[in-house]
């Protein structure tokens, strides 16, 4: 069951620390966050923001290539970039889910791609353009 929590229309990245801070206090205890969205529609970009909102001063980028980044802050994070998988079994063999488990943040780009792999609480991040270039940024708990 799922619960629509907040649904904003965003200058990014103009606006992103302050929509960084509403996600987190939102999510409440949750730490899977699934972002779903086309290239280019600012994924990464927010990812950056709540990476910088959650105390972490790393340089945060796609793991597009090593599909999973570590970042350091008062708490792990795990940035992970699934749009190169050819299947799900790519996921498992990395560890997927000791990561998913592990209580540290999870910040999923492409979970489209691991479908049977995802925990059963997370919040869905919804990111679509706008013709004018905002973005309208859905939210739902898991």
């Amino acid at each position: 069951m799922s619960s629509r929590l907040y649904e904003i229309t965003s200058r990014l990245p103009a606006d992103n620390a302050d929509i960084a801070k509403s996600i987190i206090d939102l999510a409440g205890s949750n730490r899977i966050f699934l972002f779903y969205g086309e290239m280019g529609a600012g994924k990464t970009t927010l990812i950056k923001s709540l990476c910088k909102a959650l105390g972490s001063d790393d340089n945060i980028t796609s793991p597009t290539f090593s599909i999973v980044n570590e970042y350091a802050g008062p708490n792990k994070i795990y940035h992970f970039d699934f749009y190169r998988l050819k299947n799900q079994t790519e996921a498992l063999d990395i560890g997927c889910e000791e990561y998913f488990y592990s209580g540290n943040y999870c910040f999923i780009e492409w979970p489209e791609k691991i479908p049977d792999q995802l925990p059963e609480h997370f919040v869905k991040i919804r990111i679509s353009v706008s013709a004018d270039g905002s973005r309208a940024i859905a939210l739902e708990k898991f």
